[in-house]
């Protein structure tokens, strides 16, 4: 029995290792995407752009090849790299934006979108078409689609052109009917985050900040769109104020589309591009995802030993070493000492994504980031979010890019108490207690804070936002009562920060990634690098042998995308794990349609 479970064991054991060893090999071969000559570069709509991916491509490679399907995430960087090759490849000849899979839900940030839509712009600008199709676009993808050359909607298509909203969730009605207390302390009349546990509808001052901030989204919007459609804002605006769904037969009167038309229309007039029309589906084609590998091969990466360091801060900030779509204090400023230390990096461009956590790990990260900033440039590049906590680790940067659609600000502090009395009361469950000093149980949940509780931590609350006024006021060189004045909480937009001084310039990650070169005195003596590093082939083989849940989207009914909200707002809160309880974060459901 010994023998045959031991040679059971290494047989299982052996066979697996081949079985993984084989999947490496295969998915790792370096055939390479296949370009022919006239070829169209392939741009699915439906791809959510992100700042990071923690997959790389040879895992993404297993991935697809163990579920059947393709992967539906592309980092930002890449979608740049890759627009920016194509633009300067003869095989290319045009880019074909695709719409056809594309929901009106995208999960990409307007801010990214706007960077997308720049490389997008030098593509054009190469003197290459670009040629849009779609079915029913939101204006997330057709704030893409209309740089194109040619807008071909399907003639049961339609465009949403109603504007933007925001419908915050709010949880105070179910709180108090399940018995469970909450107890706020802020400073700021516009530090919202924690409306949704104290009001049922907005306060004046958030309906106000939040209507300003979405009208400056919605400014930059019609203007960029308009530019590119010869149609004013004003003729936008009455579209969405009067009809907010255009349908096809209508897109073409207003100047919004082109031409109306069906899917193997646009493939003839593809196949006129590339000489070739065997079948339906044959036009010499590349998908951008494929061609994009082409940007990863080491002839086409810079040969040097100077170092820009892209160091990616996204997701929530966070208290200890964090998750992979969380900022760790103790892990993103281990980060930075590494970068730091490391004599090859000569600048820093850290991209923030990030609506703030954790006040202490803030304040670890930025002492890093002052520290860097010390010994070589450090560049700030701000992406769809880059608030509360996401500005506190930005603000010493030696310069601070936003997109004109950044949200950015929120330069304040809460905290949040919450108790399980009534509720437990309710259901038999009381609790004594038995302490040596007056304040030694005050961090339980059996019961509210007294005054004298609150009164302490709302003194912490003030001297951390006090703080958070010193380091903007001392980092930004301006007067603190003026940034008293455009503190208080509030979101702005990035066209806005710019005006009041919490940033520098108009731009996104190119725009800072070519400031930090100038600023080290690179020339063209320089490569870039991209950190953190995520995991290797090797892990990612072990998550899908162990088990994983899939993470394939689908677009969900009314009611699921609304329980949906709900388990993302609740699930912030399982990041609220700051050592004292304090917070510089963006009001929790913050989201826009």
């Amino acid at each position: 029995m010994l023998g045959s479970l031991l040679g059971f064991t290494l047989f299982f054991g052996i066979g697996t290792v081949g079985l993984v060893s084989l999947i490496i090999t295969a998915a790792s071969r370096d055939t390479g995407p296949q370009v022919k000559d006239k070829s169209v570069l392939v741009f699915d709509l439906s791809l959510t752009v992100r700042d990071t991916d923690p997959t790389s491509s040879t895992s993404r490679a297993i991935e697809e090849a163990l579920s059947g399907e393709e992967t539906d995430t592309i980092t930002l960087r890449k979608v740049i790299d890759t627009l920016n090759t194509a633009a300067e490849d003869s095989r290319i000849v045009a880019l074909y934006l695709d719409g056809s899979q594309t929901s009106t839900s995208s999960g990409t940030g307007f801010a990214t979108l706007k960077e997308v839509r720049e490389a997008l712009e030098r593509f054009k600008e190469s003197g290459k078409k670009i040629i849009a199709y779609d079915v029913d676009s939101g204006e997330g993808e057709y704030y893409l689609s209309s740089i194109a050359d040619t807008i071909v909607l399907n003639p049961m298509g339609s465009l949403e052109m109603n504007g933007f909203s925001s419908q915050p969730m709010f949880f105070t009605g179910a709180l108090e009917k399940f018995g469970i207390g909450i107890q706020v302390i802020r400073v700021g009349k516009y530090k919202s985050a924690v409306e949704p546990f104290v009001l049922k509808e907005l306060s004046q001052e958030n309906r106000q900040q939040m209507q300003a901030l979405l009208g400056d989204l919605w400014t930059e919007f019609r203007t960029t769109v308009g530019k590119s459609r010869q149609v004013t804002p004003q003729e936008l605006q009455a579209i969405a104020d009067t009809q907010g769904i255009v349908l096809a037969s209508d897109a073409i009167g207003r100047r919004l589309v082109d031409k109306v038309g069906y899917y193997d229309e646009v493939i003839a007039q593809l196949q006129e591009l590339t000489g070739e029309s065997e079948t339906e589906k044959s036009f010499r084609q590349v998908h951008l995802s494929t061609y994009a590998d082409i940007a990863d091969k080491p002839e086409h990466q810079r040969a040097s030993k100077n170092k820009i360091a892209v160091l990616y801060a996204s997701g929530e900030i966070v208290d200890g070493e964090g998750s992979v779509q969380e900022v760790g204090g103790e892990s993103f400023a281990a980060q930075m000492r590494k970068l730091r230390l490391d004599d090859s990096v000569k600048a820093v461009v850290l991209r923030v994504n990030s609506p703030g956590g954790s006040a202490t790990a803030s304040e670890i990260i930025q002492r890093e980031v002052k520290l860097t900033r010390d010994s070589k440039p450090v560049i700030i590049s701000m992406g769809d979010i880059a608030a509360s906590g996401g500005y506190w680790i930005s603000t010493y940067g030696n310069r601070i890019f936003a997109e004109p659609n950044t949200v950015t600000g929120s330069i304040g502090v809460f905290g949040l108490l919450m108790n399980v009395q009534q509720i437990a009361n309710e259901n038999g469950i009381t609790w004594d207690v038995v302490k040596t000093g007056r304040f030694a149980d005050t961090q339980t949940v059996s019961r509210p804070k007294t005054t004298q509780e609150l009164a302490l931590i709302q003194k912490i609350v003030d001297q951390v936002y006090s703080k958070f006024l010193d380091k903007v006021a001392e980092s930004r060189k301006l007067p603190k009562d003026k940034v008293a004045q455009i503190a208080q909480g509030r979101v702005w937009s990035g066209i806005d920060a710019k005006q009041l001084g919490l940033v520098d310039e108009i731009g996104g990650l190119d725009d800072a990634i070519e400031y930090a070169v100038k600023e080290a005195n690179l020339g063209e003596d320089w490569k870039l690098e991209e950190y953190p590093r995520f995991q290797t082939l090797e892990e990612r083989l072990i998550e899908e042998f162990v088990g994983n849940d899939s993470n394939t989207t689908r677009q969900p009914d009314p009611l699921m995308a609304e329980f949906m909200k709900l388990k993302e707002d609740l699930a912030m809160l399982q990041a609220l794990n700051d050592p004292k309880g304090i917070y510089a974060r963006l009001p929790f459901n913050w989201r826009f349609d």
